[in-house]
């Protein structure tokens, strides 16, 4: 192998092309055009480009990245995770054109590519598998009366599917043909195959996968399992290695099971193994899921326990090196944990947030990894997963590991879109993740008290007004009082009054006096006096008698966010804030992002109850309902199925039931 091509994009590739340098390689990063100035082109060695933003026309288009490999003299092409990673027939292309893929052989993805035909090829294997059906007859009456001997909840699942996409939870019988009409077209569009199979849904299950690696002299290895049990919509949020809480036996059984089901199906390079843990009963116990045929979002947690670079094993398995260790030499040591930071809102149904970043700092410390395929100042779009990095952290145990990671999101500063980074930081933070006591269900259990926004402390509001009677200073080392940026006056100390909102109906007006060092903050419960100060750019702490504060704080232009043990606290400044719901009361309903409608269910003139389903749209490789914010009348529809919609777009016109009433009554 001499030069490499990575037919992928985002912190993935720009993983790939660090490792292949590093092992002196050269690399060619393909880019659609929405991708032209990525960090990961601007590393690689060449760069080509292979179409417009749309994925079918440029990272899933199988015939321009092997004409990209042969322009380039590509001998070999890592395809990273998602897009073409699990593509039999890309694999097959690889190999009919004499370029070596960076993963298993055409005959293992084709095993594990179904996940009907890989359940049962594992039940023939001995690994243990979930009842339910996986038959070929698709019809509705069949898969009715399939789902009613399954039994309820249970699971719909599109055979081709995976990262949670064609996939539907289904709790009593009246919702099944619904869902299974949903989960069929978002499994056609996606993977260009609606067949689906139908599973029992566990009471308190748990996610835990292992990763294999073998090799094409017949070793198998683990390198042990990580714990994805907290998911939102079967989207992995946290993930650690290795899973807490476990009897060491069931351990011990699952790493074998995986280790069969590799060799069961010949298996060569970089693969996982997920099972499901049921935990409900007096002993748990395990159930094969699917095996991902490639390298995972969450490879990270287990090189940080065992100190391999698995891309560089993967790259070294490819070219036709043996495992360089055994299963003996292979030993965990710590514990280390994963947040998935995204642009999305987490107040506003966890949407995607699109546009730029206009900021964008991550901290730098001890058992700290961040893999990252953005940069201050590139564009979040809806063409592609709103990641903006991953975030790890390793320690000798699980709480330090927590810990660690509890303190980089705290430090985390994105500007330009919204992001889950408070959300992680309580989910992180919750008595129950901290106790290791999760299921798949643990964001729906908690989901009220991980949405809500915490009460600001007086002494973090005190914080918050002493640091706005001085600003940070520009530099981490001020060498000049106008690096500083102090508080300080000729005559004279300096007073300011700063109004703050704690939520849009109660205003807190303060006044700030402050001479060096020494602040005083009144109009709160009680009067703050003592001293303040700015640690460095982000991190300002106070001593108020006996009472010490210290928090991230950040600028903005209409607020001040404050973090603090995992806690983030905003504090709006100036006029109260627009209620969120304000959108939805102008008598409109539009669209936050650019997508597809899926389907309308509402004409004009129509009576709607709060929490009926509207409209369905299609963005960011998911279905999202749009339902009514409260009872109302719709006035106007101006959207119909196969729309493609912009942001902002007015979808429908309604009037509220309450002002409807107004308007009869006068």
């Amino acid at each position: 192998m001499r030069r490499l091509l990575i037919a992928n994009r985002g912190e993935i590739a720009r993983r790939i092309i660090r490792t292949a340098r590093r092992m002196g390689l050269e690399t060619v990063a393909v880019y659609s055009g929405a991708d032209a100035d990525a960090p990961y082109v601007r590393e690689a060695t060449r760069a080509v480009a292979i179409g417009p933003a749309t994925p079918a026309e440029s990272y899933l288009a199988i015939d321009k990245i092997i004409a990209a490999a042969r322009c380039s003299g590509a001998d070999a092409i890592h395809p990273g995770y998602g897009f073409l990673s699990e593509n039999v027939v890309f694999a097959q292309v690889c190999a009919a054109a004499g370029i070596t893929f960076v993963g298993p052989p055409p005959s293992a993805i084709a095993a594990m590519g179904l996940k009907d035909e890989a359940k049962a090829l594992m039940e023939a294997a001995g690994v243990p598998v979930v009842p339910g059906y996986r038959g070929e007859d698709q019809s509705m009456p069949h898969l009715v009366e399939a789902a009613n001997r399954t039994g309820y909840p249970l699971l719909i699942k599109a055979v081709a599917g995976g990262g949670g996409m064609g996939m539907r939870r289904v709790d009593r019988p009246g919702d099944f043909e619904e869902q299974l009409l949903s989960c069929q077209r978002e499994a056609a569009r996606a993977f260009g195959n609606d067949r689906v199979l139908l599973e029992r849904h566990l009471q308190a299950p748990r996610h835990v996968e292992v990763q294999i690696f073998a090799d094409a002299r017949g070793n198998v290895v683990h390198l042990f399992e990580r714990d994805c049990s907290v998911q939102r919509r079967h989207q992995k949020v946290l993930e650690e290695a290795p899973a807490p809480g476990l009897p060491e036996a069931l351990r011990d059984e699952m790493r074998e099971a995986a280790v069969k089901a590799a060799k069961a199906i010949g298996y060569i390079g970089a693969g996982t193994v997920e099972f499901i843990v049921e935990t409900s009963g007096e002993a748990p116990s395990f159930f094969f899921m699917e095996m991902n045929t490639r390298l995972q979002v969450e490879h990270p947690v287990t090189e940080c326990i065992t100190g391999f670079d698995l891309v560089e094993w993967q790259l070294r398995i490819a070219d036709g090196e043996p495992l360089p260790v055994t299963q003996d030499e292979i030993v965990a040591r710590g514990h280390a944990v994963e947040a998935r930071l995204y642009a999305e809102d987490p107040q506003g149904g966890f949407l995607p947030s699109i546009g730029r970043l206009d900021r964008l700092h991550f901290a730098d410390g001890s058992g700290l990894r961040i893999d990252s395929g953005v940069e201050q100042g590139d564009v979040i779009t809806s063409h592609y997963d709103p990641m903006i990095a991953k975030l790890i952290a390793h320690g000798p145990d699980r709480a330090t590991a927590i810990d660690r990671l509890i303190v980089a999101l705290d430090a985390t500063v994105v500007e330009g879109v919204k992001t889950n980074q408070a959300y992680l930081a309580r989910l992180l933070n919750h008595p129950g993740f901290r106790a290791g006591r999760m299921t798949t269900g643990f964001i729906d259990l908690h989901g009220a008290e991980l949405s809500a926004v915490p009460e600001t402390p007086e002494p973090l509001i005190a914080l918050a007004a002493a640091a706005l009677a001085s600003p940070p200073p520009l530099s981490s080392t001020p060498a000049s009082p106008w690096q500083a940026c102090g508080a300080w006056r000729l005559n004279l100390p300096l007073v300011r009054s700063i109004e703050f909102g704690t939520d849009p109906k109660t205003r807190t007006n303060t006044r700030v006096t402050r001479a060096g060092n020494v602040v005083t903050v009144e109009g709160l419960a009680q009067i703050y006096t003592g001293n303040a100060r700015w640690i460095d750019a982000l991190t300002c702490e106070a001593c108020f008698g006996e009472t010490f504060e210290r928090a991230i704080v950040i600028l903005r232009p209409d607020a001040v966010e404050l973090r603090h043990d995992g806690r983030t606290y905003t504090l709006s400044r100036g006029r109260a804030r627009a209620d969120a719901a304000a959108g939805a009361q102008n008598g409109r309903i539009t669209t936050s992002m650019p997508g597809r409608v899926v389907s309308v269910h509402v004409e004009a003139g129509a009576r709607v109850a709060a929490g009926e389903r509207l409209v369905v749209i299609e963005a960011m490789k998911m279905e999202h309902r749009i339902v009514a914010p409260f009872d109302a009348t719709i006035v106007a529809v101006n959207v119909a199925a196969g729309d493609q919609v912009s942001e902002g777009m007015v979808l429908l016109e309604f009037e509220p039931e309450e002002q409807r009433a107004c308007i009869l009554n006068a």
